[in-house]
């Protein structure tokens, strides 16, 4: 970690949890399938609420859905729905744990159909690379254009609780776009 003075940008704050996400992981292009499906799977449980009360859970996320094994999760049943309705190390929410299991199963489908999920997903971007933006202080956007479009065609195949907005926040948590503002110590 850099020393306390160093720039970052100010959405991470003075948490631990939150620092150590920003310097290592926020805005570093992923292209391995299981990471995505696991950011697939978080976003998914941070909507309507902060993204640090998820990071915070993301170790009961790990342990609730098998290692963000796609295969397992899109094989629970009923009685797994049930069991992770009493996980308190997650987000109990009953839509919110449907869909992570319906969207692993289209997750394989769009993996027989691309090849990958990095190939799908990536396949949206200019040139299949990151978007390296040059925000001075704030100004980054709720959503663009990609995000639209992506969430477009993964809403027509069923994807459930990834809307635009979730959308650029996985972008931004798998590196598609990299949002760290100029001067950041993770740009």
């Amino acid at each position: 970690m850099e020393a306390h003075n160093s720039k970052r940008c100010h959405w991470c704050g003075n948490d631990p949890i939150y620092i150590k996400y920003h310097d290592t992981e926020w805005g570093k292009p992923v292209r391995d399938d299981k990471i995505l499906f696991e950011f697939l799977v978080l976003e998914g449980a941070q909507a309507g609420l902060s993204w640090i009360t998820i990071l915070r859970r993301r170790e009961g996320y790990r342990n609730a859905f098998v290692n963000f094994d796609v295969k397992k999760v899109a094989a629970f049943k009923e009685k797994d729905v049930e069991r992770l309705m009493k996980d308190e190390t997650i987000i109990r929410n009953r839509l919110k744990i449907n869909s992570a299991i319906n969207n692993a199963k289209l997750f394989i489908e769009i993996q027989k159909e691309f090849g990958s999920f990095a190939n799908f997903v990536w396949g949206f971007m200019p040139v299949k690379n990151q978007i390296v933006n040059d925000f001075k202080n704030g100004g980054i956007p709720a959503r663009t254009e990609i995000s639209d479009a992506i969430a477009k065609d993964m809403k027509k195949r069923g994807f459930k609780f990834f809307g635009t907005t979730i959308c650029y926040a996985f972008m931004q948590a798998t590196g598609m776009v990299n949002d760290h503002i100029i001067g950041c110590v993770a740009r």
